[in-house]
């Protein structure tokens, strides 16, 4: 039965999409304004963003794994800033965008050792009956996956901005850019297509 009421849940964000992609827009926000003269504002921003987003959630008690690291890491940044000399954070400058990129890989892709994190998001928009189902368990690992690896991704191509500076442009904004783009587009179909293979699987 939870199989089959996974295959014909009819939400139409089933992954609860909207509320993975405002989990990412600190990041983003981040990783848009950060540069060696702005990364400081860029870690507050992306602070502010984060609490915003997600405070009301933290006053229900509702915490998610993205969320509170988003919060934990921008918080950090804006201490560090505020105790630490500019000589001492040169090495923050220059590897801050890596540095956010690389977390969040490590976040969603060691997420799926026990609970995918978009999983988190999911079950906001999904019977609670299917939460254990094959299917319900195989869209999240696939998306969790997907994500991490463009975030790993992600965090390449900044070093490489970082090594290639004549590269900026291509390694800091069009790259990171069409990644994020083709994760959000897979991550929108890929949910009712799976479903439907499946459904086709057993006609």
């Amino acid at each position: 039965m939870a199989q089959q009421a996974a295959a014909k849940a009819p939400a139409k964000k089933p992954v609860g999409t909207g509320g993975v992609f405002l989990s990412f827009a600190p990041w983003i926000v981040f990783g848009v304004v950060a540069s060696p003269s702005t990364w400081e504002y860029a870690a507050l921003a992306a602070l502010v963003a984060s609490l915003a987003l997600s405070g009301h959630d933290m006053l229900r008690g509702r915490l998610r794994i993205l969320d509170m690291t988003g919060i934990v890491f921008f918080a950090v940044l804006c201490v560090l800033a505020l105790a630490l000399d500019r000589g001492q954070l040169i090495w923050l400058e220059t590897y801050a965008q890596v540095l956010s990129n690389g977390l969040v890989a490590a976040v969603a892709l060691g997420s799926l050792c026990a609970d995918p994190f978009t999983a988190q998001y999911a079950r906001e928009s999904t019977p609670r009956e299917v939460w254990d189902s094959p299917v319900f368990t195989h869209i999240n690992r696939v998306l969790t996956a997907l994500w991490g690896a463009a975030f790993a991704l992600m965090t390449l191509s900044t070093w490489l901005a970082v090594r290639y500076p004549a590269q900026d442009d291509w390694f800091n904004w069009v790259v990171p850019v069409a990644l994020l783009v083709a994760a959000v587009k897979f991550t929108e179909r890929y949910p009712e297509s799976y479903k439907a293979r499946r459904a086709r699987g057993r006609a």
